[in-house]
């Protein structure tokens, strides 16, 4: 079920009224029944999967806190993860390997005879499949005792609002809050559908209406050159933070609403000073499982290297973090962009921090800013493109005509000309949804304070009220209602 569709629209308030209606003892069994039927919505024998893992971790977490022998404890951990491991490796990346097994194949003068699978991806199973590994995980390390009810377990796992596409939750922080009872307050449903509506804004206003124009440019890139790629880029940017983002508004606001509290996943990314700092800010669930559970044990594995062993540990991290993302060598090269600036930025973090302190602030800061910006569109181009050969024609010509003239060639009068641009809308249409992005920031810095905590209760109602009717007259008059699927539950 997609939270920007009209089956949600009756759903959740039908499962949230029932939540507060039941008894505190039948709650778990309503929501773990509610999010199973949110799940099957999109593909109903495909919670059968989930079920095959839930079983084993939940057990495995019983038998790893039982055991005090090491060797054993670690033996079920292991058996937890490669049941884990392995569905994803089967449904995500089972053609891929099969795919490059083939390709090697064929170099060495051989036949891959090994049959491909035509199964459809199970929807957001890397992030249930990394939810669940951290329980283990977890129990293992002694941070976290073993759910003894079973459904309780499952409801972890199953918890709709984040199931599809996190946040990816840690047991410490979700697991005790179904235990506990949840009274019905204002202030958490004024907090909740205010987060859930701002949510649906940033995805069907902004990154659904970006999306028209994305879509098209990246279907055919070799039908544009310029200013017309280097637009898309950076409106592809604000897509997928939207779309992303605007999920995550949606899942934290409909847990609020029941009471419960899910970890922030974002947090103005786009005014990071640099990459390292860019990943402090964006999906940052998924920042904080990679570095607690391969960054830093590689990190300490490698401390005898020095300054090497840093460097490895990152482009580890960060190569597995793209091929996370999807099964291609795209996403594969993503991750490795990612991981080479931050292996810059960490060789160079002294030189750059005196340099911070030559240069003004009001100069050094601003500059930061665009440069991180503009390197995480450059990189998602390998995220968003359909091949390399696309991905690679985009980046080299960014800054050409269509006769293949550089722009810095051209008399300053054809610099950077509009009439071939040609992005499948209406230039007024561009120009509305150019002007949501100087909106969606100022409505950002309106809303929250700069730890990125909601503060738009706090407003004089002169001020509140005038920004209410604007987001509803968005909504209505500019939102793209297509039920367009949100751009990480491919993941």
């Amino acid at each position: 079920m997609l939270f920007n569709s009209f089956e949600f629209l009756i759903f959740f308030p039908v499962v949230t009224a029932l939540y507060f209606l039941l008894p505190h003892k039948a709650r778990w069994s309503w929501l773990l029944a509610a999010s199973c039927f949110f799940y099957m919505f999109f593909k109903p024998e495909y919670i059968l999967i989930l079920g095959f893992t839930i079983v084993i971790d939940y057990y495995a977490g019983i038998l790893i806190e039982q055991q005090t022998n090491a060797k054993r404890r670690k033996q079920y951990l292991l058996l937890s993860l490669i049941a884990n491991i392995g569905v994803l490796a089967i449904f995500k990346y089972y053609n891929f390997i099969n795919d490059n097994i083939t390709g090697l194949a064929g170099f060495l003068g051989f036949e891959n005879k090994i049959p491909y699978l035509t199964m459809l991806l199970p929807i957001g199973l890397s992030f249930h499949t990394f939810q669940a590994m951290s329980y283990t995980i977890e129990v293992h390390r002694g941070n976290q005792k073993a759910e003894r009810h079973f459904g309780i377990y499952a409801l972890y796992v199953m918890f709709y609002p984040q199931l599809v596409a996190g946040p990816i939750e840690r047991p410490q922080n979700i697991l005790h809050q179904f235990h506990e009872k949840h009274s019905f307050k204002l202030s958490n449903l004024y907090e909740g559908l205010q987060q859930i509506v701002w949510g649906v804004f940033k995805k069907v206003v902004i990154a659904d209406r970006i999306a028209i124009i994305a879509d098209h440019v990246f279907a055919n890139p070799q039908q544009h050159t310029g200013f017309a790629l280097l637009l898309t880029i950076v409106l592809y940017s604000f897509q997928i933070y939207c779309d992303f983002s605007g999920y995550s508004d949606i899942a934290l606001g409909t847990a609020k609403v029941m009471g419960f509290d899910l970890m922030k996943n974002f947090n103005f990314p786009f005014r990071s000073k640099s990459v390292t700092e860019f990943w402090r800010r964006w999906h940052i669930s998924l920042y904080t499982w990679f570095n607690d559970y391969l960054y830093t044990p590689l990190a300490i594995a490698k401390r005898d290297w020095g300054k090497l062993g840093i460097i490895f540990a990152i482009m580890i991290t960060f190569s597995l973090s793209g091929l996370w993302h999807g099964a291609s060598w795209t996403f594969v090269v993503y991750g490795v962009l990612h991981g080479i600036a931050i292996s810059y930025e960490a060789l160079t973090k002294k030189f750059r921090k005196n340099l911070s302190k030559k240069i003004p602030s009001f100069i050094y800061n601003p500059f930061s800013v665009l440069t991180t910006f503009f390197f995480c569109s450059l990189a998602w181009v390998y995220f968003r493109a359909i091949s390399f050969t696309d991905a690679n024609y985009i980046l080299t010509h960014l800054f050409t005509t269509k006769e293949g003239q550089s722009y810095f060639q051209l008399p300053a009068v054809q610099t950077w000309g509009v009439p071939d641009l040609y992005l499948g809308v209406t230039l007024t249409e561009l120009f509305g949804t150019l002007s949501l992005i100087p909106l969606l920031l100022l409505l950002e810095q309106l809303i929250s304070n700069r730890k990125n905590e909601p503060v738009i209760s706090k407003l004089p109602a002169t001020v509140r009220w005038p920004l209410y009717y604007t987001v509803l007259f968005l909504l209505i008059f500019l939102g793209v209602y297509g039920k367009n699927n949100f751009i990480y539950f491919q993941f």
